[in-house]
């Protein structure tokens, strides 16, 4: 056995003992899947597109939703040629080298602190709404609970995305019948806007199919059954493209482009009534717990793989790197520094581009360089080098769009 050989296994024995696998139920995997990108994104889109329109929204949805899905399966090949359970971070440090680990470490950073803090300003705007009580009061309240099961790890955190996931698509199935049983609801509406502040609306979508970061944290709990994983991938994705577009299209039908607030399930809620206000929001409250999980508990996990620190499960390492995550996104939610909307589009331009080219380095490293050659391995369609171009090009003009209109020299959209 020559020495590369034996450091190789070395550490990848010492990676699985920091990331220790977990088993998840394929109905799991996919709540994880839909719970991740069903958050504060699904609640920020109808605002995100009043100037753009549902339609130009709707053509976002299906591009980015097809991409995205394509650059998990990446991540899902990568994933299951390397023994090791390695965060994206670690598949990054293994497969690309040091800069594209730590790019992409960055980019989990921006996308997760993005996300945590718009979920810390919008449950306190939906509780204020619900309860009046003050926004930083609402927001401690959503607070305690989501960071209690982030504590308690991954089958926690699936077994809730599986539970308040179904509870979602039942409240989103009476709403979108209530919103087109209700006399006032014109879907004339849904052909308004104008095609020149649609770029913007990309950035937003990419955030709200995020779910990048999860696949290696779902690849732990589908070790046991590794063909499961591109299946609850795809599966939870399509479920994802549905409520995506469900949800936009019955707010902009009900109030019109003109007349969406930001956390879209406040205006929507009040155009149906007083049950449908409560029921609205809890639905949004849900939404932003379930991302919320997903996205901090790859956050933490990305945190341990990337500097080593051993077992999650160790209860002061756990404490002190939860501080991390949690801590800071409750803190910039009341810095007046972001907005809720702001805060997605940025996190979505950032990661958006380390998004769309790491995968594809990531899967070239791992069918050079893995441990193991799956049973499973992704379409030679969708490796294609001309859709590996587009993808790319797509990202890296959106974010030069972002950076431009940041500066003043190009439309905001909205």
């Amino acid at each position: 056995m020559s020495e590369n050989t034996s450091l190789s296994r070395a550490w990848a024995a010492r990676e699985r003992v920091s990331a220790p696998s977990k088993p998840l139920s394929f109905l799991e995997g996919v709540a994880m899947i839909v719970g991740t990108n069903i958050g504060a994104g699904v609640l920020s889109i109808a605002y995100a597109s009043s100037k753009a329109g549902f339609l130009s929204l709707l053509f976002w949805l299906v591009i980015v939703g097809v991409l995205t899905t394509i650059t998990m399966l990446y991540v899902a090949e990568s994933t299951l040629r390397t023994r090791a359970h390695l965060q994206l971070s670690g598949l990054a440090r293994r497969y690309v080298g040091g800069v594209g680990s730590w790019l992409m470490f960055l980019s989990v950073c921006v996308n997760s602190v993005g996300a945590l803090t718009a979920y810390m300003t919008g449950s306190g705007k939906l509780l204020h709404s619900l309860l009046g009580i003050s926004p930083a009061l609402g927001s401690l309240c959503f607070f305690l609970p989501a960071a209690g099961v982030l504590w308690l790890g991954l089958k926690a955190i699936g077994r809730g995305e599986k539970f308040i996931s179904v509870g979602m698509v039942v409240m989103i199935t009476v709403l979108v019948v209530a919103t087109f049983l209700k006399d006032t609801t014109q879907t004339r509406f849904l052909l308004d806007g104008n095609w020149r502040y649609m770029v913007p609306v990309f950035n937003v979508i990419a955030f709200c199919f995020s779910a990048q970061y999860i696949v290696p944290e779902m690849a732990r709990g589908f070790s046991d059954k590794p063909a499961q994983l591109p299946k609850a991938i795809m599966v939870g994705m399509g479920l994802t493209f549905v409520l995506l577009t469900v949800v936009p299209l019955s707010v902009i039908s009900l109030n019109g482009l003109d007349a969406i607030s930001d956390v879209a399930t406040i205006s929507w809620g009040r155009a149906l009534g007083e049950w449908a206000f409560f029921s609205a929001n809890i639905f949004a409250l849900c939404a932003m717990l379930t991302s919320y999980w997903g996205l901090g508990g790859s956050f933490l996990t990305n945190i341990f793989d990337k500097f080593s620190l051993g077992s999650d499960t160790q209860p002061l390492r756990r404490l002190g790197v939860m501080l991390l995550v949690v801590v800071p996104p409750f803190i910039l939610a009341y810095s007046g520094m972001v907005s809720f909307v702001n805060a997605l589009y940025f996190a979505g331009v950032f990661s958006g581009v380390i998004l769309s080219i790491m995968p594809i380095l990531i899967l070239k490293g791992a069918r050079k360089k893995g441990d193991i050659t799956p049973a499973w391995q992704c379409a030679d369609v969708i490796t294609h080098p001309v859709l590996k171009g587009v993808i790319v090009l797509m990202y890296i003009l959106s974010a030069l769009y972002a950076i431009a209109s940041a500066l003043g020299y190009l439309p905001a959209g909205w």
